[in-house]
């Protein structure tokens, strides 16, 4: 936002949890976000994620390089269109990577590939792999939240790697509840992501629940044309497959 009186900036919320506010420029704002129109479209586009006790998410989902469902992943929208599922471009995980150097300083070291269960050194990177290759972005899940969407407190631990999550937001804000690895209660941290900012978390931090107990409607910025709230999450999945 212009004219604010302190500027945002950038915030380490917990070890390994790192908020950049309004890393992604309008241009690429726009670019990202006409890129998610495409791949919402079908086959393998924009749907419903329904969870196995039989309820849905409020928050709408398309993917990219692997299907994810609760609880797993596929090569096919095997809870969708049945389609094979948008390959992973290789511009979106050179996304990733920059977002992890904004975040931390430096690319992740080669052991974020390590699953994420071994953590618990005092470094957040402790394990090195023996293939850097394996850290490449090949995951991306894109979430569409209307006014009146959630998503509950979670963990994102479906992934063989622990390589960091990196997340953007473009669109309206929303209330990010960052909290703990034991549980989904308290303590928890609430930060507000506007349109354009980038959140990535790893190291000690990669196995916290987080989840997004409110959104904020009309607060995308104009110029963005987008009515609602778009999070883009990258991943590397350590599963076997790669960006194209």
């Amino acid at each position: 936002m212009d004219g604010e009186l302190f500027p945002r900036e950038r915030t380490e919320i917990a070890p390994g949890a790192v908020h950049v506010p309004d890393w992604l420029g309008p241009e690429r704002q726009r670019e990202l976000l006409d890129a998610c129109r495409d791949w919402a479209r079908p086959p393998a586009g924009l749907r419903t994620v329904r969870t196995p006790g039989g309820g849905t998410m409020t928050a709408r989902q398309v993917c990219l390089g692997l299907h994810w469902y609760p609880y797993g992943y596929a090569r096919t929208a095997v809870d969708g269109d049945g389609a094979p599922v948008k390959p992973m471009p290789g511009w979106l995980a050179e996304l990733g990577r920059e977002a992890a150097v904004a975040a931390y300083g430096h690319p992740p070291p080669p052991g974020s590939g390590t699953h994420p269960d071994a953590y618990g050194a005092p470094h957040p990177y402790p394990h090195p792999p023996p293939n850097p290759d394996a850290d490449a972005y090949d995951i991306a899940l894109i979430n569409f939240y209307d006014g009146d969407s959630r998503m509950g407190m979670h963990r994102d631990a479906e992934e063989e790697s622990g390589a960091p999550v990196v997340s953007l937001s473009l669109g309206d804000t929303c209330v990010f509840r960052f909290g703990n690895t034991a549980s989904r209660g308290r303590p928890y941290q609430d930060v507000r992501l506007r349109s354009g900012d980038l959140f990535v978390f790893g190291g000690p931090a990669r196995l916290a629940y987080h989840g997004v107990p409110k959104v904020l409607p009309g607060t995308a910025p104009p110029w963005l044309g987008l009515t609602g709230r778009l999070n883009v999450t990258l991943r590397v999945g350590g599963l076997g497959t790669g960006p194209d």
